[in-house]
């Protein structure tokens, strides 16, 4: 990361850094399509969704 950026972030309270990684998530909500998985996540994800069709009552939400 550029030194100048990160000389700038540290500037920051805590909580608005905390606000700025918030709103950063939140924009990579917005383009699903651009997080690649691996296999390997994919493979768990599909696990963890069979489990929850097996037994539905036992998820948390």
């Amino acid at each position: 990361m550029n030194r100048i950026i990160k000389e700038n972030i540290l500037q920051l309270s805590v909580s608005e850094r905390i606000q700025l990684v918030e709103d950063i998530c939140d924009s990579i909500i917005l383009v699903p399509e651009s997080v690649e998985l691996s296999d390997e996540q994919k493979e768990e994800l599909d696990r963890r969704l069979d489990a929850y069709h097996m037994n539905p009552e036992t998820g948390i939400s």
